[in-house]
């Protein structure tokens, strides 16, 4: 007890100093994204997998809190998978090579002798799908840490609950490293997660998932996987949806991230995040409800329809997107002009000088 709450005070401190710490390196060295006409440092990421990986691997190596194999090698395959993120923050990189690298790590990761060869495959695309899913997330400042959080604290008391000690204690480390970043990433965010930080949080909780409900009921282990991660997975088949341009017409008229869908009701920025954090937490609520017996896995359906209908009445309120006084020029551009405005001629006398003081 003493640990955790030691483990999780370092994480915190330590994850929103290095924030700190990247945020004038990324703004040094010019590793920024433009976001609403402001350049967003992208280093954020690696401040989340440094706190993480020191605090827990720490407690490892002191053997105060001992991983385990599984959890020590989801946390070694994580920051490896990380290590592309950052790579594609820093130079680009093709999705199809960053989707490649989640589906080696979700392959050494899943449990084949709890799966079987059939369960293992599943088990790797879903790792793939939620890893993107909660890499679609980094759209907008503040929502991938906010649905971060809740998931791993709640998918934290279902390793506790299924005696994961060591998966618990990564889970919850990570939870503290993303309230730490999200210190520096609430919005207006000073730094952003790139994909560095999207990929090593989607990949550590996706692939905790499935070690936690492998040994479950297809049923209830479906469910409540569904249900921890139901904001994320909402979020790009909306995404999909909308830019594909099929399925229902209603879906389609509106934007793409639930976000979007939250701001056409009008709701602010803050006001968007509680939302959403209500939404993750609702769903992972429920899931950690069907985790531990209270609720059939029937109950993830009431989370398919609590975001189907955000969705919806997002998109039927008419609106379109505000207008920009002036173009926003790519990241490697240069800097925005303003409109050219002719200046009004000043009156003039019949000498012709002009009549200082008057327009």
């Amino acid at each position: 007890m003493l640990y955790g709450i030691t483990a999780a005070t370092a994480a915190l401190l330590l994850t929103a100093a290095l924030a700190a710490l990247l945020r004038m390196l990324a703004l040094r060295f010019g590793v920024v994204e433009r976001r609403r006409v402001r350049p967003v440092p992208l280093l954020g990421g690696v401040a989340v997998v440094g706190g993480t990986a020191f605090v827990a691997g720490v407690g490892d190596w002191t053997d105060v809190a001992p991983l385990g194999p599984e959890a020590g090698r989801l946390l070694v395959v994580g920051i490896g998978v990380a290590l592309v993120g950052l790579v594609a923050d820093l130079r680009a990189v093709p999705p199809v090579v960053r989707m490649a690298a989640v589906g080696v790590g979700a392959a050494l990761t899943v449990p084949y002798d709890e799966l079987g060869l059939l369960g293992a495959v599943v088990g790797v695309v879903w790792i793939v799908f939620v890893t993107h899913a909660f890499g679609s997330l980094d759209h907008a400042d503040g929502v991938l840490g906010t649905v971060g959080v809740i998931t791993a604290f709640a998918l934290s008391g279902c390793a506790a609950a299924e005696v994961m000690d060591g998966l618990a204690t990564l889970l919850s480390v990570l939870a503290a490293a993303l309230t730490g970043f999200l210190m520096h990433g609430w919005p207006p965010a000073r730094i952003v997660p790139g994909r560095c930080g999207a990929l090593f949080a989607g990949f550590v909780l996706a692939s905790a998932a499935v070690l936690v409900h492998a040994g479950r009921e297809g049923g209830a282990g479906v469910g409540a996987g569904f249900a921890l991660t139901a904001v994320a997975c909402a979020d790009v088949v909306l995404v999909l949806v909308s830019r594909r341009r099929v399925g229902w017409p209603l879906l389609r008229s509106a934007p793409d991230h639930l976000v979007h869908r939250l701001r056409r009701l009008g709701l602010t920025r803050q006001g968007v995040m509680v939302v959403i954090g209500f939404a993750a937490f609702a769903g992972a609520l429920v899931g950690l409800a069907i985790d531990l017996g209270w609720v059939g896995a029937g109950a993830a359906w009431w989370v398919v329809g609590g975001v189907g209908l955000v969705a919806v009445v997002g998109g039927l309120r008419p609106g379109s997107r505000p207008r920009r006084p002036y173009p926003i020029p790519s990241p490697g551009g240069s800097a925005p002009r303003p409109p050219y405005r002719p200046e009004r001629p000043r009156p003039q006398t019949p000498d012709g000088l002009r009549i200082a003081g008057r327009s």
